[in-house]
């Protein structure tokens, strides 16, 4: 129960950094991109927790790894115009 208490809390929070990533200037879309990552993998890691598939906890895990190099790629992308 606890554990989808926090997912629902996770999830609130996920929307302040979608709306930075959508809205936001360059720099500020990658600091959202990067704090929308971690986010989302606890929210997953939540989940896992509250449901049981272990296939949710590998999933958070890989989405960690991805989103800390795609918030690199986005960053050298940004160089290009800044």
């Amino acid at each position: 129960m606890i554990f989808r208490l926090a997912a629902a809390g996770l999830f609130l929070a996920l929307l302040g950094p979608v709306v930075v990533v959508l809205r936001g200037d360059p720099v500020d879309r990658a600091a959202g991109l990067q704090m929308a990552g971690v986010i989302l993998t606890l929210l997953l890691l939540a989940l896992a927790q509250a449901f049981g598939p272990a296939a949710f906890q590998d999933l958070a895990l890989t989405l960690g790894v991805m989103s800390f190099g795609g918030g690199l790629v986005f960053a050298r992308f940004l160089e290009r115009w800044l």
